[in-house]
């Protein structure tokens, strides 16, 4: 089934990863796939949430938005009327992806804050925040590291996400808003780079969907996952 960008139902969109945009983060990256665009920065602050104090553990966590033109219509600024529910799953669902790769006790009484802003939005802003978010933090981590900050690099792996859906009654890969707003069944799935879950978030937009639908999804998510932890491997090249 051809798609409106020509795309092939298990192929992503263009991606483009850029560590290191920002001169003052410790950490960033600017994540493009598609037209949608989010910029990534890790800050690292040395202290933890008063329930970690005298844990010796550390902590990682998150921050989401979308700027007031990131879509078609301008939404209202958050910053005047505090994040959406919407911004609130989103930024948990980013923290919890990354601390997954994470060791916490390896990062000392630190608390690492991955801010992800949307500057425009086509679709799966929330899986390419915890793909760009993560190069954001390797990127951090490894700062850390050449100022002898921390012993050794605490990551136990990589982690990615992507969107996959039912389109026409069609499986398909990394959904971008016209396919989502259409879809059948819409999935987000954050994955390691070894192929382990991480989080699924699934639902049936109408007709419930089979086992052997979700299947079928989660393998279109492993190959594109697969293919994202390549593009974070040459973003962070010669970095880490």
């Amino acid at each position: 089934m051809p798609r409106g960008d020509g795309r092939a139902n298990d192929e992503l969109r263009p991606v483009v990863l850029t560590p290191g945009f920002n001169k003052y983060a410790e950490g960033s990256c600017r994540v493009e796939q598609g037209d949608t665009i989010v910029l990534c920065t890790a800050s690292i602050e040395d202290r933890v949430p008063m329930w970690l104090k005298g844990s010796n553990q550390g902590w990682v966590t998150a921050e989401y938005g979308m700027l007031p033109r990131a879509a078609k219509e301008r939404n209202q600024r958050e910053a005047g009327r505090g994040p959406s529910g919407r911004s609130h799953e989103i930024q948990r669902l980013v923290g919890r992806a990354i601390r997954s790769v994470v060791k916490l006790p390896n990062i000392g009484e630190r608390t690492i804050i991955l801010d992800c802003d949307v500057i425009q939005a086509d679709g799966g802003t929330r899986t390419a925040s915890v793909t760009g978010a993560y190069v954001a933090l390797a990127c951090a981590l490894h700062e850390m590291r050449k100022a002898n900050i921390l012993k050794t690099m605490p990551l136990e792996g990589s982690v990615a996400a992507v969107s996959v859906g039912v389109v026409g009654g069609q499986p398909m890969l990394d959904l971008n808003y016209e396919e989502d707003s259409t879809a059948g069944v819409d999935m987000n799935i954050v994955m390691t780079g070894q192929g382990g879950l991480v989080e699924v978030q699934g639902t049936a937009e109408g007709k419930p969907f089979s086992r052997e639908t979700l299947e079928a999804l989660l393998d279109l998510a492993g190959k594109g996952i697969a293919e994202l932890r390549a593009k974070q491997e040459t973003a962070l090249a010669g970095i880490v």
